[in-house]
């Protein structure tokens, strides 16, 4: 049904994939079967639609904006074009987004190979796998080999749903974005707030949309580690982002502020191809008055998300990602203008975070975390007097 020739290339694989893999569960029921049946839905969404489309060059118009705002941040030093004369020349996000067109400058476009190697999805889609690996391995190990395996074959399942696949082989723009989210999380939940706050600094140059993450976080980590943690944390992300945006700010203030919140918002000199009908847009299509109204919304859902941090923050993982999910849902269906597809984002922490918990890998940090706090109590106690036995000089 859709009009865009990239997502026809994804439906027709991914239709023959979920169907060999509901044929494949027919069979007996076991280990060996999912692992099967997953393998097929893997090759139908992800691996024959991303192969073709990365040889054949073709994908979403984001992929193009990307590469091209690489482009400008070599020739240029910011990603932005004072005066776009379409809207394929705006670029409605962060300068760090424009990191991942970089490959392309550097490789260009000579022969398949290196046309597969600088295309800016591979590199999204590394971003986001590594990202939720390194979160996962940010735990303590204390699941068994059937829990690994369990969790391998859930993550299989959940990367060949529309979810990941769908973005992950037309345009992965919002992939790096949300692993790295997670991963700033699963930090926070660890007690690590210096490197939370780095991947909080990474996920909020590249969209705007990431910035409900830094109150969430801060919001766990006073939980696990401590009110100064959490401000520690939090100014290592602020100053992070601050490095990250000076290209823009510097060089194309008022391009930046036109492409990056105006544009997006439905308030910029071009028309926002993202117009799904969700509650925000259709407020903003009834005039200024639904525009104000649908902002007002927003911001109402925005103050409604940090009251409840304050009054019940988020004591782990799941507690944290729900939290964010619940606030970027809001923020998605309330907006002035979105896409479906954004809700993508929150639907993965629910998921992923659960499936990290599922794993035993959770429990395993509050265990670990009492022993630390006794062995650190043992410490502080005063040693006992040597007092020789009786004999002994």
């Amino acid at each position: 049904m859709s009009t865009l020739e990239t997502h026809r290339v994804w439906g027709t694989c991914a239709v023959a994939g979920y169907l060999l893999a509901a044929l494949v569960m027919l069979g007996p029921d076991g280990e060996r079967t999912r692992a099967v049946a997953v393998g097929a839905a893997l090759a139908g969404a992800v691996f024959v639609p991303f192969t073709y489309l990365l040889v054949s060059g073709a994908a979403q118009s984001e992929v193009e904006v990307i590469e091209r705002a690489g482009r400008l941040l070599v020739e240029r030093a910011t990603p932005y074009l004072e005066d776009p004369r379409s809207v394929d020349e705006v670029t409605p996000y962060l300068p760090g987004m424009a990191l991942f067109g970089l490959p392309r400058v550097v490789l260009g476009a000579d022969g398949p190979f290196v046309r597969v190697l600088g295309d800016a999805r591979l590199w999204c889609a590394a971003v986001l796998f590594g990202c939720l690996w390194a979160g996962r391995r940010a735990f303590a190990g204390t699941s068994t080999t059937a829990d690994r395996r369990g969790h391998l074959m859930a993550m299989g399942a959940l990367t060949a749903s529309p979810v990941v696949a769908l973005p992950l082989v037309v345009s992965g723009v919002d992939l790096p974005l949300t692993g790295l989210l997670c991963l700033a999380l699963a930090l926070a939940a660890r007690g690590r707030p210096v490197a939370a706050g780095l991947a909080l600094a990474g996920a909020c140059a590249l969209k705007w949309t990431a910035w409900p993450a830094v109150p969430v976080v801060m919001a766990l980590l006073a939980h696990r580690a401590g009110l100064r943690a959490a401000v520690r944390s939090a100014l290592v992300g602020l100053a992070g982002t601050a490095v990250a945006l000076l290209p823009g700010l510097l060089f194309s203030p008022r391009a930046m502020a036109e492409q990056v919140l105006a544009f997006p918002t439905g308030r910029g000199d071009f028309t926002t191809p993202a117009s799904s009908p969700m509650p925000g847009r259709l407020l903003a299509d009834l005039g200024p008055a639904g525009w104000y109204a649908a902002v007002g919304l927003l911001l109402a859902g925005g103050l409604a998300v940090g009251v409840s941090l304050l009054l019940r923050p988020p004591r782990d993982l799941v507690g944290a990602a729900d939290r964010l999910a619940l606030g970027l849902s809001l923020a998605f269906l309330l907006a002035p203008a979105g896409r479906f597809g954004y809700l993508a984002l929150p639907v993965l922490l629910v998921v992923w975070s659960r499936l990290v918990r599922q794993e035993g890998l959770d429990s395993g940090w509050r265990g670990s975390r009492v022993v630390a706090g006794g062995f650190r109590n043992r410490r502080r106690q005063a040693p006992a007097p040597f007092v020789p036995a009786a004999g002994v000089r």
